[in-house]
C-alpha cells in the first residue's frame, strides 16, 4: 500500500523547448487536432481548481456528468449510495484503472485526494465534508457535517495518485489524455492515454493554443491556424458562409450579471440595486449583442434547470419605475443629471476582463441604461490580475452558472441579498426530496427579485467554430467552465473519430 503524500505542490509543469505548430487539419489521418481557447488555466492541479466541473481531459472523477447533466459512474463502479440519515455517502470503486504513471488506482488515492482537498483552495466547495475513509481496497465512505443533497455532484473532482512517482512533476491522472508539454502563455500539448480504461482515444494529439483576444482568435481561425475555437456569437456568425466549417451554438447556464458589491455605498444600496434591475434593457442587449443567440435572464437560475426554474421571477424594463425607486431611496438628480444621496454621487466603476468582447459590450449597454436614470457607471477594462483585488469594492461584469444542480452555483450567494433568499438556499441544500428542493429554489428566485444582489442580464449561447473533419460531436448545455479543456463541443473528445 502506498504511503499518502501531500498532493498540492506536485503538478507545476514548465515547458522550455520550442515546438513546431501542428497542422490544423487533423494531420494526414485526422488523429491530431489544434484548438484555440480564450483562457489559459492557472494550474493543472484539481486541488487548486482545475477541472472543477469535470471533463478535464487529464483526470477522472468518481462520477461524471452525462450529456443530459445527470451523473454516471466514472472511477466509481456505481453511483454513490447515501446513508439513511443523509450524512454519509458510500462509493464502490472500479478495479481496472491505472494512472498514466503505470500505478494502480485504488481507495487510498481517493482518500488522499479528498483529504488534501480539505486543506487547499477548493476546501470551500467541500465545506460539508467532514472526512473520507477507506472501508476496504475498493470502497470509500464520505462523512458529512450536514445533509447536502448535491454532494454527489462534487465527486467530479479529479483523483490524483496518493504518491507522485513521476519525478519531472508532470500531472498524473487516469484520464484519456496526458500532458506532454505546457508552454505557459502559449499552448498545452496533450497525448492520448492508450491505456485508458474507457478505450484508447482515436484523436492521439491535442494542441490547445491560448489566445485571450476574441478578434485575434477569430482572425487566426480564419487564416486556418486552428481546427476549432470558441467565439462570441456575433463574431462566430461571420464564419457561416465558409465551407468545411461548422458553427455550433450551445445553450448555457452561464449567466452574465453586473455584480454589485455590498461594501460600496452606491452598489450596496437596496434602492440602487432594485432600480438598476428595472433600468436594464435586457431585450435590447439580447437583440443587439447576442443576435438572438441566448436568453434574457433575471435571476441566476437557468431554464435548463426546468424543475427549479421560476418563469414568473422577473423584472420588467421600466425606466420610470427605476427613477421612482431612486427618488424614494433619496437619490436626488443633480444639475448634471447624476443623482446623489447625502453627498454621495450615484457613481461606481464597472470592471470587465480585457479581450472579452461580449462582457465589454454588455457593460457598455448597462452603463447607458443606468445613465438614463441618473446613475453614472464608469467602465474599466482590466486584466484578471487587476480585477481580483478590487472585487469587494467595484462592480464586475460577472459570469457564473451550472446546469447540473442549483446548489452548485447559488449557495455562495448567501449573505449578499435578503434573509429570505438565504433561508431558501439553506433549505435547498439540506432537503433530499426533489420536489421540496424545487420549491426552495423557486422561493429563492422570488426573494431575489424582491431584493436583488446583482443585475443578472443574459444567458448567452456559447458559439464554436469547428473544422468538419471528425465524427462524435454531441451538444450539451454548457456551464460557466467551457472551452477546449472543459465543457463545450470537445467535452467528449476521447470518443471522436476521423471522418
Amino acid at each position: 500500500m502506498r504511503s499518502p503524500l501531500l498532493l498540492v505542490v506536485l503538478l507545476a509543469v514548465a515547458g522550455c523547448t520550442e515546438t513546431a505548430a501542428p497542422r490544423p487539419d487533423g494531420g494526414t489521418n485526422g488523429t491530431s487536432i489544434v484548438l484555440a481557447d480564450r483562457d489559459e488555466p492557472t494550474t493543472l492541479n484539481p486541488l487548486l481548481g482545475y477541472g472543477a466541473q469535470g471533463v478535464s481531459k487529464i483526470y477522472d472523477g468518481l462520477v461524471e456528468h452525462r450529456q443530459d447533466g445527470s451523473l454516471t459512474p466514472q472511477l466509481a463502479a456505481d453511483l454513490p449510495e447515501p446513508a439513511a440519515d443523509g450524512l454519509s455517502w458510500t462509493v464502490k470503486l472500479r478495479g481496472d484503472v491505472k494512472f498514466t504513471d503505470g500505478t494502480t488506482f485504488g481507495a487510498e488515492d481517493v482518500v488522499a485526494t479528498y483529504t488534501a482537498a480539505l486543506q487547499t483552495s477548493v476546501k470551500e466547495r467541500f465545506s460539508t465534508l467532514k472526512s473520507v475513509e477507506q472501508l476496504d481496497p475498493s470502497t470509500v465512505r464520505f462523512t458529512l457535517t450536514q445533509v447536502h443533497a448535491a454532494f454527489p455532484h462534487l465527486l467530479v473532482l479529479g483523483v490524483l495518485p496518493s504518491e507522485q512517482a513521476n519525478p519531472d512533476g508532470k500531472p498524473v491522472g487516469t484520464g484519456p489524455y496526458q500532458v506532454s508539454e505546457w508552454k505557459k502563455g502559449d499552448r498545452l500539448l496533450l497525448e492520448a492515454n492508450d491505456g485508458y480504461f474507457g478505450g484508447a482515444p482515436k484523436v492521439k494529439k491535442v494542441t490547445v493554443v491560448f489566445v485571450t483576444d476574441d478578434n485575434q482568435r477569430a482572425r487566426r481561425m480564419q487564416d486556418g491556424e486552428f481546427d476549432g475555437t470558441v467565439l462570441p456569437p456575433k463574431i462566430a456568425a461571420s464564419f457561416e458562409a465558409r465551407s468545411g466549417l461548422n458553427i455550433q451554438y450551445h445553450r448555457s447556464a452561464d449567466y452574465r450579471a453586473v455584480r454589485l458589491p455590498a461594501a460600496n455605498p452606491v452598489t450596496g444600496n437596496a434602492s440602487v440595486r432594485l432600480a438598476l434591475n428595472f433600468a436594464a434593457n435586457r431585450q435590447g442587449m439580447s437583440d443587439s449583442l447576442l443576435e438572438g443567440k441566448g436568453t434574457i435572464a433575471y435571476t441566476p437560475v437557468p431554464d435548463a434547470l426546468a424543475e427549479e426554474f421560476d418563469p414568473t421571477a422577473k423584472f420588467r424594463f421600466d425606466k420610470a419605475e427605476a427613477a421612482r425607486l431612486l427618488d424614494v431611496g433619496g437619490w436626488v438628480p443633480g444639475a448634471d443629471g447624476i443623482r446623489a444621496r447625502e453627498g454621495v454621487p450615484a457613481r461606481f466603476t464597472l470592471m470587465y476582463p480585457l479581450g472579452d468582447d461580449l462582457r465589454a459590450d454588455l457593460a457598455t449597454a448597462f452603463a447607458a441604461d443606468a445613465k438614463a436614470v441618473g446613475v453614472d457607471v464608469q467602465l474599466a477594462g482590466l486584466s484578471w490580475e487587476a480585477i481580483r483585488p478590487r472585487m469587494a469594492q467595484d462592480a464586475l461584469l460577472y459570469g457564473e452558472g451550472s446546469p447540473f444542480d442549483p446548489d452548485l452555483m447559488l449557495y455562495d450567494l448567501r449573505g449578499q441579498g435578503s434573509p429570505a433568499a438565504d433561508a431558501a438556499l439553506e433549505n435547498g441544500r439540506k432537503l433530499n426530496d426533489p420536489a421540496q428542493r424545487a420549491v426552495a429554489y423557486k422561493l429563492f428566485q422570488q426573494a431575489f427579485v424582491a431584493a436583488p444582489s446583482m443585475a443578472v442580464l443574459v444567458f448567452p449561447e456559447h458559439a464554436y467554430v469547428m473544422r468538419d473533419s471528425w465524427n462524435g460531436y454531441q451538444p450539451v448545455v454548457d456551464p460557466n467552465s467551457y472551452g477546449a479543456l472543459a465543457w463545450g463541443p470537445w467535452w467528449n473528445l476521447e470518443k471522436w473519430e476521423p471522418k
